[in-house]
């Protein structure tokens, strides 16, 4: 996610901090850039995992393993 996206979500969060009224084009905005936001995270987070070893005391690496969602 670009960091003008990131602004814009912000901006919105103010004006409504503000106490103003976000019209329902800014409100489905604000839903979708959430979520994109939200989306991002959890691949660069996914990504991150990936790409992690466990080191045991004798030095040996072994990948994390991805747990079974339930």
């Amino acid at each position: 996610m670009d960091q003008r996206k990131i602004d814009r979500i912000n901006e919105l969060a103010r004006k409504v901090k503000a106490g103003e009224t976000l019209t329902p084009d800014e409100i489905g905005e604000r839903a979708r850039l959430r979520r994109e936001y939200i989306e991002s995270v959890k691949a660069s987070l996914t990504g991150q995992l990936e790409h992690t070893y466990l080191v045991d005391e004798k030095g040996n690496k072994t990948k994390l393993k991805r747990k079974r969602r339930t």
